[in-house]
């Protein structure tokens, strides 16, 4: 099976991930200033820091492979589908957004891509979908983002035990930022989170990085691995958000040093030191327009009518 983004070369792919994290950020800003001046309806969580995880993981599978996301999406949905105006009219209540502008931020469907903003709320879903692909003889695979936070739901492990059991085709992938929303992973959750995946016999592995290449190769190997020998699969991620856990943090819980320690980390530095300047800001002048571009346009857009949520009640009896 093909990626997504076919490797023509180490180049090619390197621009391609930075375009996508760029676009990424400059979308996550947008929004907290949309959302400052009133425009959007819910709540968002910035991805911002994060980038290279939905970035590097994505650009590994294949079409046809199924990808859940979690409360924090926007970056996984991004780089899946590159739909800016689907999600941007969403996040503002427009009858053009994804889900007809009902599901907001976190509860997003578009091809194989779904998301929810239950903490674990996915995570049995995502596991019976990778037990229908079994069944169907797919080949394919499913990929099931969570954050730190998640790992205090039972439902969690309840899932990654059927899927040690009946060996499914699953990815389980923990985007650990340190927090959950104020409280650090070290009050909440007792040994290595890596351990979790371990303790029902699921082959696990750690990695450190914002590196955007390190995590696409590693996801290259860890995916083929899923994908062929039909087992699941336990990664954790040791990532940071640059941004507070919602709108209204001011990251009081979190010290300047640690803060400017990751900054020194965030991915689309590490990523843009490997490119040629020219392109880089090529890249840059394009995605900024296209975000700016893209807000003016939807912010013109209709809001759903009454008789749109009563067929879309229709379709939920």
């Amino acid at each position: 099976m093909s990626s997504i983004f076919k490797r023509e070369n180490d180049m090619h792919l390197r621009l391609k991930m930075y375009e996508q994290m760029y676009l990424i950020r400059l979308f996550e800003e947008k929004m907290e200033e949309l959302f400052k001046k009133g425009v959007l309806f819910g709540t968002i969580h910035s991805c911002a820091g994060q980038e290279a995880v939905a970035v590097g993981i994505i650009n590994s599978l294949s079409q046809t492979d199924l990808i859940i996301g979690n409360h924090r999406s926007h970056g996984h949905y991004l780089a899946y589908t590159n739909d800016v105006e689907g999600l941007m009219a969403e996040l503002m209540g427009k009858a053009t957004g994804v889900v007809g502008g009902r599901g907001g931020s976190q509860h997003i469907h578009k091809n194989n891509f779904y998301s929810n903003g239950v903490q674990g709320g996915m995570v049995p879903v995502a596991t019976g979908m990778a037990l229908a692909e079994k069944i169907k003889k797919s080949g394919n695979i499913v990929v099931c983002f969570i954050g730190d936070g998640t790992l205090g739901q039972g439902v969690v492990y309840e899932s990654m035990n059927i899927a040690s059991l009946w060996q499914l085709p699953i990815l389980y992938v923990v985007e650990n930022n340190y927090y959950a929303m104020s409280t650090r992973i070290c009050d909440a959750v007792a040994g290595l989170p890596v351990n979790r995946g371990r303790a029902f016999d699921i082959e696990s592995s750690e990695l450190t990085s914002n590196d955007s290449d390190i995590i696409y190769n590693g996801s290259e190997d860890i995916v083929k691995k899923v994908r062929e020998k039909c087992t699941p699969y336990f990664w954790v991620i040791n990532t940071y958000r640059l941004s507070g856990h919602s709108k209204s943090d001011d990251r009081c819980y979190r010290t300047k040093e640690e803060e400017m320690k990751w900054a020194e980390l965030d991915p689309l530095l590490i990523a843009e030191s490997k490119i040629p300047r020219e392109l880089r800001l090529q890249i840059e002048h394009n995605c900024m327009k296209r975000i700016e571009d893209t807000a003016e346009k939807v912010k013109k857009d209709v809001l759903p009518s009454k008789e749109g949520l009563a067929d879309m009640m229709k379709l939920t009896i």
